[in-house]
């Protein structure tokens, strides 16, 4: 499996440092030794893990919107990195549909400016861009979608993540047909972990719940989603990053997702944690009659496996014991940083 030492005393721009994603990001990049610039809004919540965890002093930390080219621009020529990685997004389906201007204006232009610093620039070798397994045209069929699928996402985000898509794609086309730079897209299911507290997903609902000594509220139980640790799409996007890096032949498009056995429905997911989690914990099914959102969604990752003989590290089961361990700790007003750095290094096998 890749070594993730690769990245040490590599310069790294990361977008969308302070998210959920980018901060455990960091924190394995900076772990590895790396020389991290991270270019952001604001944490997007409060709490955020970006805070909680401390992970502006593992990195350079730059706050700024995506939207801004010459911001963004700014910040990346002083960086000049290797290496890019490209997470800053408007991430949630249901937000999407409260302002679909702000969605595409980030995720798709936001998507164009990063090219556009990457394109202007001699010092990029490697370039990620990390969209969602949403990006597929969802006909609600029983197996897993391929990159080679069309791409017609429904909703305001998952549209827009199509679009970044197609935007990445034109440009390795338009200006980087010559392989001088390597440019891939990633397109991750549903994550789950220790640091999660967004509006409007499952876990993180949990764990509000847990607190107030409530009962979880589910509103589509019965709703299909690829479920993974956080770790595991992560790792995938820093091994596709390393490897095309040395050789651009591994530049393309991948799904990165868990096992079929890992594709729960929302209630089951639950009915995990709450075993999990204890305490006489249960939750209860409130359909709220919200916005469309897809019934069933999985990945077929055989390309990513075949590739670079990538697989899974944690179950779903592992995964929720995870979520539970860190926000735990948080709770009890542990080291939560101590417990990121333990849980990468079980993740990575050190």
């Amino acid at each position: 499996m890749f070594d993730v030492s690769f990245y040490k005393g590599k310069k790294v721009f990361v977008t969308g440092h302070t998210g959920f994603k980018g901060s455990w990001l960091c924190k394995m990049l900076a772990n590895a030794g790396a020389k991290v610039t991270g270019y952001s809004l604001n944490p997007p919540t409060n709490p955020s893990l970006f805070e909680i965890a401390d992970i502006a002093s593992d990195i350079h930390s730059a706050i700024g919107d995506i939207r801004d080219y010459n911001m963004l621009k700014s910040a990346f020529d002083e960086a000049q990195p290797e290496i890019v990685l490209h997470l800053a997004a408007q991430p949630i389906v249901r937000d999407s549909y409260k302002d679909p201007a702000y969605t595409y204006e980030t995720n798709v232009m936001g998507t164009v400016n990063i090219l556009e610093c990457v394109r202007n620039s001699s010092c990029v070798k490697s370039f990620l861009n990390v969209t969602t397994d949403k990006v597929y045209l969802n006909k609600e069929w029983n197996w897993g979608y391929r990159e080679n699928e069309e791409l017609d996402g429904y909703d305001p985000y998952s549209n827009s993540k199509s679009c970044s898509e197609l935007v990445t794609h034109s440009y390795k086309r338009s200006f980087f047909g010559d392989g001088h730079v390597a440019i891939s897209t990633a397109r991750a299911g549903n994550v789950i972990g220790g640091g999660d507290f967004a509006n409007d997903r499952i876990i993180p609902d949990c764990i509000r719940a847990a607190q107030k000594h409530e009962d979880i509220i589910v509103r589509n139980p019965y709703s299909t989603r690829p479920y993974q640790h956080v770790l595991e799409p992560l790792y995938a996007y820093l091994m596709i990053a390393a490897m095309q890096y040395e050789d651009g032949k591994y530049a393309d498009y991948y799904n990165v997702g868990p096992d079929d056995v890992d594709c729960f429905q929302t209630g089951a997911l639950v009915d995990l944690f709450v075993s999990k989690w204890g305490e006489g914990m249960k939750w209860i099914d409130r359909y709220d009659g919200g916005p469309h959102e897809a019934n069933f969604l999985k990945l077929d990752c055989s390309k990513l496996k075949s590739t670079f003989g990538w697989k899974p590290h944690w179950n779903l089961d592992t995964a929720i014991e995870k979520v539970v361990e860190w926000s735990k700790c948080w709770m009890s007003g542990g080291d939560v940083r101590t417990c990121m750095d333990k849980q990468i290094e079980e993740f990575i096998g050190k």
